[in-house]
């Protein structure tokens, strides 16, 4: 049956947003000297996104040769993560542009100067802008590409054929995701007035438009996806917006999220009953 196939696939895709997550990380927390450390910095970064644009475009090929192909959006799904498989591509050029712009040190030609500390300076102020700005935009091209792979992980899931429906233990029932109080702002108010995922100013990025006006960041609506907390209608495209849904985890979520309380120094009254005060998390 093909079912256990596209599970597999799923879960593919989720490791893989999860490489993407990391080294999104690694690249935008990059602290480097300009020369032979940038190198030594740089280096295996490039290396490792040029081993995920091969492993998202495995994905790719994987999941045209498979029954998902017969899914309702799948063409839809095929060409996010064809997409995918290019801004990878594109954060292996940016940080091959970054190693481009460092500068290097070396004797010049016969007859040339030997550079200075003044003229070495300046060098290397003129190329750290250019290889901060190759290396910011390679992380958004690998933020990117970790969305993607999420929300088409998801996305397989909910065309999946429904499983029959087992009980679950006791201990399953209550075990929901936390929330900070941020996400918790963010899944309230897609729960309660609802919300669109929708193509941003930026080719390649997305927004979350909110009916209430809430601002929710990429990341915090990542982080609610890759819970399970919250789904798209990705059988419309970005470009028409995709109806954002709370799932019934994301409501048990809501219904058990503790606020964390503030910490004072001030003095407050003593209140006459006693209140009973959320564990700290």
């Amino acid at each position: 049956m093909p079912t256990p196939d596209l599970n597999e696939q799923i879960q593919q895709l989720r490791s893989l947003a999860q490489e993407f997550e990391e080294l999104h990380d690694r690249v935008r927390d990059l602290s480097y000297s300009p020369g032979t450390d940038a190198l030594h910095q740089i280096t295996p970064l490039l290396l490792k996104a040029q081993e995920l644009t091969a492993t998202a475009l495995g994905r790719l090929t994987a999941l045209d040769n498979s029954a998902y192909t017969s899914l309702t959006g799948s063409r839809a799904g095929l060409e996010a993560l064809s997409a995918t498989v290019a801004g990878a591509s594109l954060a292996c050029t940016d940080l091959a542009e970054a190693i481009s712009a460092n500068p290097y040190e070396g004797a010049p030609f016969d007859g040339y100067p030997a550079d200075d500390a003044q003229v070495r300076a300046a060098r290397h102020a003129d190329a750290i802008p250019r290889m901060n700005g190759h290396l910011k935009d390679a992380a958004l091209q690998l933020d990117v590409g970790a969305t993607a792979c999420l929300y088409l992980a998801t996305s397989i899931t909910n065309s999946l054929p429904a499983a029959a429906p087992r009980p679950p233990h006791a201990s399953q029932r209550q075990a929901v995701p936390r929330l900070n109080d941020t996400q918790y702002k963010a899944l309230k108010s897609l729960a309660q007035a609802g919300g669109q995922l929708s193509e941003g100013a930026r080719k390649g990025m997305s927004r979350v438009v909110t009916k209430d006006g809430s601002r929710i960041t990429a990341a915090t609506f990542r982080a609610l996806a890759k819970r399970g907390l919250v789904t798209t209608d990705t059988s419309k495209s970005l470009l028409v917006g995709q109806e954002i849904a709370v799932t019934e985890q994301g409501q048990r979520s809501l219904a058990q999220h503790r606020p964390a309380f503030l910490s004072t120094t001030a003095a407050v009254p003593t209140p006459k009953t006693p209140v009973a005060q959320a564990p700290r998390r």
